[in-house]
């Protein structure tokens, strides 16, 4: 067979409709391997346990293949069995496996662990000794020693999820967290407002989604306080602030506005903004509007609507209101209705109000 260029092959093997048929591909000629090489290595989504250690054990043992692996996305499921009363957990030698092949991906970017199940959480270890720089980083391990040496070796981290964090591990001989890390980290998402402001200052971080921890009135309102002002730290403008709460007040909420707006409106880059309680009192409404006035580029924000009475769930309805939030804050094109846990969006195309069937709802604030 006569040899074609590089990106003919590459070409050709992008046209290839499944992970099977690039494999069978590979063994055509040793130009077709290795460009589908490449293809079949890239991207790896790792769902079944048995799977997960097959593909994990070919990675350790062959370096020339693990090199090739861009980004990697393991679900490490622990199910409950038929009786519903015990859990099926993962293999004995499963995460054994998984360390075994991270420490031969070193060319590995985007790595995402969900566990879902799990009952623990507490395998950041796996992560010891890996010479990778991630971009992308969505991790669902237990807050560690193992997981801050990780991170504090982590020069090119742009986008981090993080569901645990603490201010101090339980290890006496924890490293401290380095001030210096994560120096490019732009986008943060995580669980607990804490890891907000450990994570924020000296980083250019530009977008934030988070969830406030305490409950009671003061609490809160001091918690507020240190996450507003922590976010003033970045070393850029933010772009974007999602504030999920347990349990949505309309006074506080108020309030946040205006602690947001007195804290963002100078520098005036806040382009996404949720989740506030919309009011339905009409005085109380304008003095919400009065305040997103002040927010001259908010492209998008976020309301809570669970308490109105009728629900304004009807296409009319919340074309209605967004039409009305428009009125004082023209420059916003999306609004996302919240009522009981349930999402809608609307936004504005060629003129019109319309649902905005076609967006993740979940990753607006990422885009703005």
């Amino acid at each position: 067979m006569p040899e074609l260029s590089q990106e003919a092959y590459i070409l050709i093997g992008r046209y290839v409709g499944n992970r099977a048929d690039l494999a069978t591909l590979c063994q055509v000629s040793k130009g077709f391997q290795h460009a589908t090489e490449r293809l079949l290595w890239n991207t790896l989504n790792l769902r079944d346990p048995e799977d997960t250690i097959s593909i994990c054990r070919i990675l350790s043992t062959t370096p020339r293949v693990a090199c090739l692996v861009d980004a990697l996305s393991i679900a490490a499921t622990e199910e409950a069995s038929d009786s519903e009363e015990s859990v099926e957990a993962l293999p004995d030698d499963y995460w054994d496996t998984v360390a075994a092949a991270l420490r031969r991906m070193t060319r590995l970017r985007f790595l995402t662990v969900h566990l879902e199940g799990a009952s623990d959480a507490s395998m950041a270890w796996i992560l010891d000794g890996c010479t990778f720089q991630l971009r992308n980083f969505h991790c669902d391990f237990t807050w560690d020693n193992h997981l801050l040496t990780f991170l504090n070796g982590q020069t090119q981290l742009c986008d981090l999820y993080i569901i645990d964090f603490k201010e101090n591990t339980s290890d006496d001989n924890a490293s401290p967290f380095d001030i210096h890390s994560l120096p490019k980290l732009s986008i943060l998402e995580c669980t607990f407002t804490e890891a907000v402001t450990a994570l924020v200052p000296n980083r250019p971080v530009v977008r934030v989604k988070t969830c406030f921890s305490k409950s009671g009135l003061e609490d809160k309102r001091e918690e507020m306080k240190d996450l507003l002002a922590k976010l003033r730290l970045s070393r850029k403008h933010i772009r974007s602030l999602d504030l999920a709460d347990a349990s949505y007040n309309p006074d506080f909420s108020l309030e946040l506005l205006a602690a947001v707006v007195n804290t963002f409106s100078t520098s005036n880059y806040l382009r996404y903004l949720g989740t506030l309680v919309l009011p339905i009192d009409g005085r109380e409404r304008l003095s919400f509007y009065a305040l997103l006035m002040k927010l001259h580029r908010l492209q998008c924000i976020e309301v809570e609507v669970s308490d109105w009475d009728p629900a304004p769930i009807t296409p009319a309805a919340l074309r209605a209101l967004m039409l009305e939030l428009r009125l004082y804050c023209p420059t916003v094109t999306r609004v996302v209705f919240i009522y009981e846990f349930d999402r809608v969006a609307m936004k504005m195309a060629d003129s019109l109000c319309v649902l905005d069937n076609e967006s993740n709802i979940e990753s607006l604030w990422r885009d703005v």
